[in-house]
């Protein structure tokens, strides 16, 4: 009897982790289509956020609430990704947690599949949180200075930067124990990364010692890039640097997740 050998090659090999991966995606997708309270933190949250900012200060900072939406709707919409970075670590650790990776392992699947996959997963839930934001922001009467372009890049780095972020939480969600302490560890630095920035109030109304950690915050340079963006239709150089920033989290904690990720699972 002829034996059929199949060669496996390093082409073939990619192209079977991309399917896996994107599979694993597919996964993720379908948790929060069975489970749409998974989307409450890329949805509800932020409309809240926005309504009762708008609303409340509106007046005291701006004078007026559609004055304050420029200067609300990038801070509001990058407080939500900086929180919603978090759950891929919590994700990820409710499933050590529950032995699903152990099944895994018996799988016929790429190991890096189970990782990537939700990974990939939470570029779509970053997209509807920008959306969601910048839509709400719409109905409440602010407009947009930059051309459809302009909004397209800001869309862009939006994205680009939560997914970066979303690698260290991947990280943490393998060296921390707890999914619980994972949600209250990002949700301790993101208040303070989000209300210590030039998000919500300007910064010359701060006292001076705080003005020197505004101004050096990294997410103030992140709002502001975005409010140039949406608000002016002008590209800055803090656009630049978190393109750049956004590739540099990546290409360390890429391999730092995935080298953990091979030990832990």
């Amino acid at each position: 009897m002829d034996t059929i050998n199949t060669q496996i090659t390093p082409q073939n090999s990619v192209v079977k982790a991309l399917k896996d991966t994107f599979t694993f995606a597919k996964r993720s997708l379908l948790k929060i289509y069975h489970n749409p309270e998974k989307l409450f933190d890329v949805t509800f949250t932020p409309v809240l956020f926005t309504l009762m900012f708008a609303f409340l200060f509106g007046g005291a900072i701006a004078g007026d609430m559609k004055a304050y939406l420029p200067t609300l709707i990038p801070g509001v919409l990058v407080q939500t990704l900086l929180t919603a970075t978090s759950a891929t670590g919590v994700s990820m650790r409710e499933d050590i947690e529950k032995g699903v990776f152990d099944r895994f392992k018996s799988l016929p699947i790429a190991r890096i599949a189970p990782l990537a996959g939700p990974l990939v997963a939470d570029i779509v839930r970053y997209f509807i949180a920008t959306v969601i934001v910048m839509v709400t922001g719409l109905i409440l009467g602010w407009k947009i200075g930059g051309s459809p372009i302009y909004v397209a890049l800001a869309i862009l780095l939006a994205v680009l930067f939560s997914w970066s972020l979303s690698w260290i939480f991947a990280y943490v969600g393998q060296v921390v124990k707890s999914s619980g302490a994972i949600t209250g560890i990002s949700m301790t630095i993101t208040m303070l990364l989000s209300f210590l920035s030039n998000a919500f109030i300007p910064v010359k109304t701060l006292p001076k010692f705080l003005q020197s950690f505004v101004n050096v915050n990294p997410v103030s340079h992140f709002i502001t890039a975005l409010r140039d963006l949406l608000n002016n239709g002008t590209i800055n150089s803090n656009f630049w640097s978190f393109l750049l920033f956004s590739v540099i989290i990546v290409a360390i904690f890429a391999p730092l997740t995935t080298l953990k990720y091979s030990k832990t699972i």
